[in-house]
């Protein structure tokens, strides 16, 4: 089963960004406590969606704002790319790549998170939802 990790100093921080970005949950793991580790629920991330997901404890100094790409990126599905985009930089986040057509795909932007890290939000196009 596919699963990412997203590094952080801040976890309360993180996982407010994090919650109000993609109404996403956290729970300690049991066992994780001194890495502080939290697992990810939500509307596609889970035991139940083939795909699972954790927020840990950053092992190192935070990269600095505005860096290049310094992991791998995130990419989920939003409603409103615009909105979402709008909400994150309203809220912690800073811009990486602002929304911007896709032919063929979507609308899609980048934000960082104020954790070191860069996370994508697509508003797939009707007919892309429909050809998966």
């Amino acid at each position: 089963m596919p699963h990412f990790e997203i590094h952080v100093t801040d976890s309360g921080r993180a996982q407010s960004f994090y919650k109000g970005l993609f109404g996403w949950s956290f729970s300690a793991m049991p066992g994780g406590e001194e890495m502080e580790y939290a697992l990810i629920e939500g509307s596609d991330i889970g035991m139940d969606h083939g795909v699972t997901g954790g927020m840990m404890k950053r092992m190192g100094p935070v990269p600095d704002a505005g860096s290049p790409v310094r992991g791998g990126t995130m990419t989920f599905d939003v409603a409103d790319c615009d909105q979402s985009y709008a909400w994150a930089l309203a809220n912690g986040g800073a811009e990486a790549l602002p929304p911007m057509d896709y032919p063929g795909v979507g609308r899609c932007a980048y934000v960082e998170d104020g954790e070191g890290n860069i996370v994508g939000m697509i508003s797939p196009l009707e007919e892309a939802q429909h050809a998966n």
